[in-house]
């Protein structure tokens, strides 16, 4: 049996991020195709695809339970063989009700591996007595990019949708089987109750978590629209930002773990918290598109460690079981990201899109003034 601290084992949750990272990306490009064959409008599309949220929250909710009594191995290796399998049904759904029925099991895949590895990394990160979180996270972006680029290749290539899902599915199986026999047999198995209402640090872990999603979900919803209707850049470039932002989180992911452990948690979430404030007043201010981009950067470098900090103080924690922990911090951040584009717009509609971010910059600051709090509990 691996113990925590040993490389094979911080390889396996690598590869479990990869693989959740690959597996989400691998979707996005099959959404027109599926809109195609269906015969759907936009509102029916919006609907199925609200299923894939539903599957993940559910999913998430219980395996943080189940994890917190029986580790978090079998449902890291459930939910990555899961997204394998269920892959392919998703490029061959020929009814809404197939279709929805595939999101809603694929959403349960995601939900699973999500809060699962989270929980396998505060195990590993605590044997290992130094920061790895970000570097984890680190391989969730990497994942995604190559998810979305594998399947743009193969699409492109035309091999077609179920052929490219195939081949997809058996470069995550691969991981999954190079992973299996490295994972922890039972990170952090703990006793206690199935489900406690979250409370005490827990709760401020989960509203911050929230802000931060929120904050990923808007420039990648909204970014295009806020340069484009600003007049910064044309329609064509308007994807432009969110790439540069992308490249900045995963850049500062790849560096975050070497910051953490030479400025600590506390300054790591003032700075980066501040940093991504600076970004959205760059961005805002802009006069120009190189400045609006150089916004996009800010905040994807400030963002980028945000979210491992704050699973790693749920780790930390003593007020609730960390399995259970982890799971209100990933449910709460994901229906940040759900929920967190339709309130942009909302607000957008009622005051302009510039307003809302300038709001999403407000809430950012909310991390700023909770570091002591957060980083206090648990030492």
């Amino acid at each position: 049996m691996p113990s925590a601290d040993q490389p094979a084992t911080r390889l396996a949750t690598r590869l479990a991020f990869l693989v959740a990272g690959f597996g989400m990306a691998c979707w996005a490009p099959l959404v027109p195709f599926a809109k195609a064959r269906l015969v759907v409008d936009d509102g029916t599309l919006g609907l199925l695809l609200l299923c894939l949220g539903i599957g993940s929250v559910a999913a998430m909710l219980v395996t943080g339970s189940l994890s917190a009594r029986y580790g978090g191995k079998p449902f890291i290796i459930a939910g990555g063989l899961g997204l394998a399998v269920l892959l392919p049904p998703l490029a061959v759904a020929n009814s809404p009700l197939t279709l929805a029925l595939a999101l809603l099991a694929f959403g349960a895949a995601l939900g699973s591996i999500d809060v699962a590895m989270n929980i396998h990394a505060v195990e590993v990160e605590r044997a290992a007595s130094r920061p790895l979180m970000s570097g984890f996270h680190a391989l969730f972006s990497i994942g995604g990019f190559a998810g979305s680029a594998v399947m743009t290749a193969l699409l492109s290539l035309n091999f077609g949708t179920l052929a490219s899902t195939l081949v997809a599915s058996a470069l995550i199986l691969i991981a999954m089987f190079l992973a299996w026999p490295r994972l922890l047999r039972s990170a952090r198995a703990e006793g206690g109750p199935l489900f406690v209402r979250p409370h005490g640090i827990v709760v401020l872990l989960a509203l911050l978590a929230a802000i931060t999603f929120l904050v990923e979900g808007a420039v990648l919803d909204w970014g295009a629209l806020l340069v484009i209707g600003a007049g910064l850049v044309p329609a064509a470039q308007g994807g432009l930002g969110y790439m540069l932002f992308s490249i900045a989180m995963t850049t500062g992911r790849l560096c975050g773990d070497a910051v953490v452990a030479r400025v600590g948690d506390r300054a790591t979430l003032v700075w980066g918290s501040l940093l991504t404030v600076t970004g959205f007043a760059v961005l805002l201010l802009a006069p120009a598109a190189v400045v609006a981009m150089a916004g996009f950067l800010l905040i994807g470098f400030g963002a980028s460690n945000l979210v491992p900090i704050l699973f790693r103080r749920a780790g930390a924690q003593t007020v609730m079981p960390v399995g259970l922990a982890v799971a209100a911090i990933t449910t709460t951040g994901y229906a940040g990201v759900l929920a967190g584009p339709a309130a942009v717009g909302f607000v957008a509609k009622l005051a302009g899109l510039a307003t809302a971010f300038w709001m999403l910059a407000a809430l950012m600051l909310l991390v700023t003034l909770s570091a002591r709090a957060v980083t206090r509990e648990g030492r």
